[in-house]
């Protein structure tokens, strides 16, 4: 039998599915081994009840979400975030720079006391994760494993190396040798240095290293005369919601 694959989303701008809905020939080697039960993106059918594979976009702001992704866990043998937004909070986390009522006040006006709102998690903040496909937008060769990955039901896990070790091997100019500030020594590797090999910087999509060379780092910053706040607003864009204690919201 084919393993059943559901496609979720929660607070995001649902980029990555948009992804999945491009793959094309990469992912034709495992079409022929899962059947996509739902998909709000590329199909109006639903299935219904249990999955084998629950894949999930967005992070965690509303009460009702809470409930939402704890109901997907539950029925499902496997869950896969995709995209920072749901693996490390991503962007939606920027909200927890402030103090609840005031960033409700700042976006609903008068009528914030009819929004439901709390403090942006990642998905792992409130059930239990078993893959992960990090960046903004996941990167399309890593989710094609990722998945596949799964469907054997063998562990993955993001290489525990930095951006830079990439962006080398790509033979990139560093950016900081251009004047310009970077996360990749400290952002954990997998995209193959997308932003940079595009002309971008690293923004810190893919979520620090478990065990960063921060020393490295700051010795970086002291060589090009770069003021380490500047490099932590950035990483700040995509990784604040992990300041967010686990079941805090409940």
């Amino acid at each position: 039998m084919k393993a059943k694959v559901a496609f979720f989303d929660f607070a995001c701008c649902e980029g990555c599915q948009l992804q999945v809905a491009n793959i094309g020939e990469a992912l034709l080697d495992v079409l022929d081994k899962i059947d996509v039960v739902e998909f709000r993106e590329v199909m109006s059918e639903k299935s219904g009840g249990d999955y084998d594979v629950a894949v999930i976009e967005g992070s965690i702001t509303t009460k009702h979400a809470i409930e939402r992704i704890k109901e997907i866990r539950s029925i499902a043998k496997v869950l896969i975030t995709i995209g920072a937004c749901a693996s490390i909070g991503g962007v939606n986390g920027m909200k927890n720079n402030f103090e609840l009522p005031e960033i409700k006040k700042y976006v609903y006006g008068e009528d914030e006391k009819y929004f439901d709102s709390v403090p942006t998690m990642a998905v792992d903040q409130v059930v239990k994760v078993d893959y992960y496909v990090h960046g903004c937008p996941m990167y399309v060769p890593e989710f094609v494993t990722v998945l596949k990955h799964a469907l054997m039901g063998i562990p993955y896990k993001a290489p525990e190396k930095s951006v830079c070790t990439e962006c080398k091997l790509n033979e990139n100019e560093c950016l900081f040798d251009r004047g310009l500030t970077c996360m990749g020594p400290v952002t954990r590797a997998g995209c193959n240095s997308w932003c940079i090999n595009n002309g971008n910087i690293c923004y810190g999509c893919r979520g620090m290293l478990d065990d960063p060379a921060k020393t490295g780092q700051i010795e970086i910053l002291k060589k090009h005369d770069i003021p380490l706040e500047w490099v932590t607003n950035k990483f700040n864009m995509y990784n604040k919601a992990k300041d967010v204690k686990e079941n805090e919201n409940e």
